[in-house]
């Protein structure tokens, strides 16, 4: 069983209703994935790195995320963000020619309001990394995993989806 780092950077799949502003905000502290982690037997280690919505993240940030990324002894990594710059950062971490199998996963509905969707898109991203054997840049969402360049967000259905062919 490989061992995978997951870096948790924010985004939807970490925020929590907030009672006394009335928003939701993002609580990065890693109380949705210590309860998916109960539920899985896949051993990896979590770093909370950042705690921004995905609409906030900017180049300094993606640069943070490839720099934990670079400086990890982990090869197999899985980056919770935030869905809305997903392919953003995939294509920025795909320039980086870092040597290892990157996985961006998130959740449209924050797990704190329904974990059904960030439960399942963790588990695919850590089954996906569990079976690849090529090392590279990848999107897990809605039941889709593949290569950053061919998983994007229709936004038009509120759901991603592969793109093209490798035909």
């Amino acid at each position: 069983m490989k061992k995978v780092l997951i870096i948790s950077t924010g985004g939807t799949f970490n925020k929590k209703y907030n009672s006394q502003s009335g928003n939701l905000d993002i609580v990065n502290d890693g109380s949705a994935l210590a309860e998916i982690a109960k539920q899985t037997r896949t051993s990896f280690e979590v770093l909370n790195i950042i705690d921004k919505d995905s609409l906030d993240m900017n180049k300094s940030n993606r640069a943070t995320i490839a720099t934990t990324i670079k400086n990890s002894k982990y090869k197999n990594i899985v980056v919770i963000h935030g869905t809305d710059t997903m392919d953003k950062t995939a294509r920025y971490l795909a320039k980086q020619n870092l040597k290892a199998t990157i996985v961006l996963t998130g959740a449209m509905v924050p797990h704190s309001i329904n974990p059904i969707e960030s439960t399942a898109n963790l588990s695919m991203a850590l089954g996906y990394i569990q079976a690849s054997r090529q090392k590279g840049v990848y999107i897990a969402m809605n039941g889709v995993v593949d290569r950053y360049r061919k998983v994007v967000k229709n936004r038009e259905v509120g759901r991603f989806e592969i793109v093209g062919s490798d035909f």
